[in-house]
């Protein structure tokens, strides 16, 4: 079965939707918002998305046991195709399929989760206001000094789903978002930190308790994307109602002889 580009955002959401929770990013990224920056292969049922919208770009394929077969074909016919450099994210395993033509370095496990249990989070006092355009300085001060080298795309901001405390003039806990889609009912929660010299006092269970309730008022799935041995943020999310729902890794590829 050949590989093809897909352009049909209908046909995508109908198999992307068939896993909303292991798929939300890819739904998101269907959404008026993100589809400029998407390109998207198919091989029968598995769906492999090339997201521009982030330097380097963003591989995403993702698959259940019963999947990974048939996108690893996929991932390995469109090899040739990709850029010279690119992150990825990937179900375990399929970086085999790109090994032969990528140098593949890992940057580890991380766990996807979901708010399964949206009742725990009533046993968390919210807090936060929502952000805009005019807090964009204050952002980038936030993540240089409590998150330096995360991935923060300014235009999520505009979706109305960052909401940050302050303390005067100054941002000391945030969380965002990654992925939002009020049309596809997904998000992705992003850019969660609290500064250093105010961490152990529950601002970021707190502004995430706040951001989640505003998401839940639009979507019906709530994701997250957490490293495996972020210990300490795993245990919060469980806290406030969220599950591990699947296991990807993320990785470095540079091609081979290009």
């Amino acid at each position: 079965m050949p590989v093809r580009a897909e352009h049909d955002r209908a046909v995508l959401a109908g198999l992307l939707g068939r896993d909303p929770v292991l798929h939300a990013y890819e739904l998101g990224d269907l959404d008026d918002f993100f589809w400029p920056y998407t390109s998207w292969y198919r091989r029968g049922d598995a769906v492999a998305l090339l997201y521009h919208g982030a330097q380097p770009p963003t591989l995403l394929a993702l698959a259940g046991p019963a999947g990974v077969g048939e996108l690893a074909a996929l991932l390995g016919e469109v090899a040739p195709v990709l850029p010279a450099r690119l992150a990825a994210h990937l179900s375990p395993g399929l970086e085999a399929a790109l090994a032969g033509s990528f140098r593949v370095t890992s940057s580890g496990l991380h766990h996807k989760m979901a708010l399964t249990d949206p009742q725990r989070l009533a046993a968390v006092s919210p807090a936060g206001v929502t952000l805009g355009r005019a807090d964009l300085l204050r952002l980038h001060d936030l993540y240089a000094a409590a998150y330096p080298g995360n991935w923060f795309d300014a235009r999520m901001v505009d979706t109305g789903r960052y909401v940050g405390v302050r303390d005067g003039d100054a941002l000391v806990a945030v969380a965002g978002v990654h992925v939002f889609s009020r049309a596809y009912r997904v998000a992705a929660l992003g850019n969660v930190t609290t500064h250093p010299g105010w961490r152990g006092r529950g601002l970021a269970a707190a502004v995430v308790a706040r951001l989640c309730g505003l998401l839940r008022a639009d979507t019906d799935h709530v994701t997250l994307n957490v490293k495996a041995d972020n210990v300490a943020a795993v245990r919060l999310y469980e806290r406030l109602g969220f599950t591990r729902v699947a296991d990807y890794a993320e990785f470095t590829l540079t091609a081979r002889g290009r």
